[in-house]
């Protein structure tokens, strides 16, 4: 292996690492998402994803290990959806009006008070997620925000935030990922340990 991609690989994975390693130290956001979650079946609300580019794919990666990947038998489901999966929809409100109206049009239509909306950003400065999150924020939506680097405009609007530390979009994307896994795993497997 040449020098490059040894030093690469060994820089990639410890920016990593290291911030798991917080992560293990402080675990309270993955404790307090699996409860905003819960609370959230419990009383009959949806949990609404949504993201850009890479995050959209998260925001689908995370409907789909909610809604299916935490079913336990004797359990309620989740009721889960992500804002990212219209396509029809999304291009209609971004030809109609704007890019950043995409995600805050579909929650009008489908929002209630009590509902748990999840915005992930990278950046923390996508315009289509916070103009979301600050419409949740007013009618009643219980916000969540994953994002990257100082946190951008997001770490400030959600209620309750985790911010990736890190300069480098793919790393971010990573643990974002890892924040789904984690989550999802801990629900399914805890109600599991319940039954036995």
């Amino acid at each position: 292996m040449d020098e490059f991609r040894k030093k690469f690989i060994d820089g990639y994975l410890k920016d990593v690492i290291d911030c798991l390693e917080d992560y293990r130290k402080n675990p309270e956001f993955f404790d307090e998402l699996a409860t905003i979650f819960l609370d959230a079946r419990k009383r009959g609300n949806t949990v609404y994803f949504m993201g850009n580019g890479g995050s959209a794919a998260t925001a689908n990666h995370f409907v789909c290990d909610l809604g299916k990947g935490t079913i336990v038998e004797g359990y309620p489901r989740f009721k889960v959806l992500s804002l990212s999966d219209n396509i029809p929809m999304m291009l209609a409100w971004g030809n109609d009006a704007c890019y950043e109206d995409i995600f805050v049009e579909q929650l009008k239509n489908l929002m209630n008070p009590g509902d748990v909306i999840v915005g992930i950003s990278g950046s923390g400065n996508s315009g289509n997620v916070l103009r979301a999150i600050e419409w949740a924020n007013e009618n009643g939506g219980i916000t969540v925000g994953l994002t990257g680097f100082a946190g951008g405009k997001l770490k400030d609007m959600a209620k309750h935030v985790l911010v990736v530390p890190i300069h480098y979009m793919q790393k971010i994307e990573d643990i974002h990922m890892l924040v789904d896994h984690l989550v999802t795993s801990l629900i399914r497997e805890e109600e599991m340990s319940n039954l036995e």
